[in-house]
């Protein structure tokens, strides 16, 4: 029989099953009260930390973490980054995604589960939702219950409350970008510029949709991390299961407990579905490892609450391996392995990245140079042969302070500079200041009898030297000749 794709046979069902609704039900326990404290967190972070302030001295920003986009700077406390560091960001992108490797291989999505923003402002919304319409029976009961006053005046104000929350999370994120302060000043005044007004939009927006909305939309479909992740597990890996070994036949209390009194296998499970009503995002555990869990541990609380009602052991699921669940099949005792191949490289190599940015960023320089070599002309000719270059040498200050430094060239003898830009001592040298955390280009000529330029292409070697300090840049370049 030829079956067109997307087509059923009357024994299978539909290919397609419709999205389901899902309400969370409300739980207690140990991971609830950790995501909690986590979300309580996290939260506390984001909406405060702008207005920290930090003391960097005269004509600096004192916001403790700041992306000054006007000037090109990035301040996180005693930290200042300038766009040509932009290496740095690299290294915490490096950072973060092995840290994802390494958390995964532990404990599994335990970033998903816990520190996810989509899982924290989902759980913020979720609880509006349940102290504006109630727990999960309330909230379906609601939601098959006809338009009236009440689920109106229910719906709007749970609305009203989520687009507070996501107004003020992109009044948070811009904040980010200029002195909070200020900017609330001007935010309060209807005097803060455009951009911020049409950020703030857009993370409202974003923020609305995202986490009262879509929810677990946003983990089943628009996220990459659960299909990444899948290939990154091994059975060695901690993830929510369901110990199916004590678990089945599941069947319920009264079933069970006949059962047992008959001799007959009866196991922990009473199929009371609490594990499915907490899932903020629908799933069933006990049907193995999905997709769509976000290994928050929430099934766990619930699980143990039931059992401790029928007097039974807790952890019927729990955080385990795909190991374990293998070796109690067998019969064997359960092990195990956070200490193994894939965990070992992935802290080593953190370890390496985080110890190289720490190196280069204790032992960076205050102050930078560039050099850029005339292209038209290359060289001049001068009236006595003597060769002239051009160059355009570029000071970069990191300091508070204005710097003097002093600057020479050196790769054959006779080399001479000259500036309009900068003064000229009798031995050569010229003498430039920069004001503080800024930059300052100055135009230099270097010219050298024909006699001393060796070939057409000669290295040479530009100093920079900070008066104060001593501290010396170094930059090689071309000096060319006929």
């Amino acid at each position: 029989m030829n079956i067109a794709p997307g087509e059923a046979t009357e024994d299978e069902g539909p290919l397609y099953a419709p999205a389901k609704k899902v309400f969370p039900q409300s739980v207690k326990g140990t991971f609830r009260s950790i995501k909690w404290t986590l979300l309580c967190f996290c939260l506390a972070v984001y909406y405060f930390l702008p207005f920290v302030r930090w003391d960097r001295g005269p004509n600096l920003p004192n916001q403790a973490v700041l992306a000054d986009m006007a000037n090109s700077r990035f301040y996180f406390f005693f930290i200042e980054l300038w766009p040509q560091e932009i290496y740095y960001f690299t290294g915490l992108l490096i950072l973060a995604a092995l840290a994802l490797f390494l958390s995964n291989a532990l404990y599994g999505r335990v970033w998903c589960g816990y520190f996810c923003p989509q899982t924290i402002w989902t759980d913020l919304f979720l609880w509006v939702e349940r102290r504006v319409e109630g727990d999960r029976r309330e909230r379906m009961k609601l939601d098959a219950a006809s338009w009236n006053a009440e689920k109106i005046g229910r719906r709007a104000l749970k609305h009203a409350i989520w687009l507070l929350i996501a107004w003020w999370t992109g009044g948070v994120w811009v904040l980010y970008f200029a002195d909070a302060p200020t900017l609330v000043r001007e935010l309060a005044t209807f005097q803060a510029p455009a951009t911020a007004w049409i950020w703030i939009g857009i993370f409202t927006f974003t923020t609305y949709v995202l986490a009262g909305l879509m929810r677990e939309q946003v983990c089943l479909y628009m996220c990459p991390w659960p299909r990444i992740q899948a290939a990154l597990t091994d059975p060695d890996a901690l993830n929510v299961t369901y110990r199916r070994d004590r678990g089945e036949p599941r069947m319920s209390l009264k079933e069970s407990k006949r059962a047992r009194v008959e001799g007959s296998p009866a196991g922990d499970c009473v199929d009371c579905f609490q594990c499915v009503a907490v899932c903020p995002t629908g799933v069933d555990i006990r049907d193995g490892s999905q997709l769509g869990c976000i290994q928050c541990g929430l099934c766990i609380d619930a699980c143990d609450g039931v059992m401790a009602k029928i007097g039974r052991r807790p952890r019927l699921i729990a955080y385990d391996t795909d190991e374990n669940s293998k070796r109690r099949m067998a019969g064997r005792s359960m092990a195990f392995r956070q200490v193994r191949s894939r965990t070992v490289l992935y802290a080593v190599l953190i370890a390496i990245v985080g110890g190289v940015m720490l190196y280069a960023l204790a032992t960076r320089a205050r102050f930078a140079m560039s050099v850029l070599h005339d292209n038209a002309p290359m060289f001049v000719r001068l009236s006595d042969g003597a060769v002239r270059n051009a160059y355009t040498i570029r000071l970069s200050n990191k300091w508070g302070v204005t710097r003097e430094f002093w600057m020479e060239a050196s790769g054959f003898a006779g080399i001479v500079a000259a500036s309009a830009d900068a003064d000229v001592t009798p031995d050569g040298r010229l003498h430039v200041s920069v004001e503080p955390d800024s930059t300052r280009a100055v135009r230099v000529f270097l010219t050298a009898p024909r006699a001393s330029v060796t070939g057409k292409s000669t290295t040479i070697l530009i100093q920079a030297t900070e008066a104060a300090s001593g501290e010396v840049v170094r930059v090689a370049d071309h000096f060319f000749a006929p």
